[in-house]
């Protein structure tokens, strides 16, 4: 059974940083590209970040660029979001999703919640 558990948000002051962290399970790791996702409360789900299955190849959408990190260790199958310089606005629930390169089949996992308020 696959199992992709999202860990690391929480309650975080404007200009912290969280580290958000992503186990997936039951699944052969370096065979799938490893997405963020957020979604804020009266939005739709965004992509944040995506990473390729080997690393090299790193995606984020414009509203976090040169404040997020997305990363991968294939050796312990886990994949990363590193947070800085939260601003409010990038309160949401944050999800992983992980996509298989052949068959495009794809996993989602339960978000964890990060918020960004003093």
């Amino acid at each position: 059974q696959v199992q992709l558990v999202a860990s690391g948000g929480g309650l975080v002051q404007p200009v912290g940083s969280l580290i958000l962290s992503c186990a997936p399970s039951g699944l052969p790791f370096t065979n799938y590209q490893m997405w963020w996702y957020r979604q804020a409360p009266g939005k739709e789900r965004e992509l944040v970040a995506a990473i390729s299955t080997g690393g090299r190849t790193l995606t984020y959408v414009d509203l976090v660029k040169g404040r997020f990190t997305i990363s991968r260790e294939n050796s312990n199958s886990t994949v990363y979001l590193q947070m800085t310089s939260l601003k409010p606005e990038d309160t949401a629930v944050y999800y992983c999703n992980a996509l298989n390169i052949y068959s495009r089949v794809e996993y989602w996992g339960h978000g964890t919640q990060v918020t960004v308020s003093s």
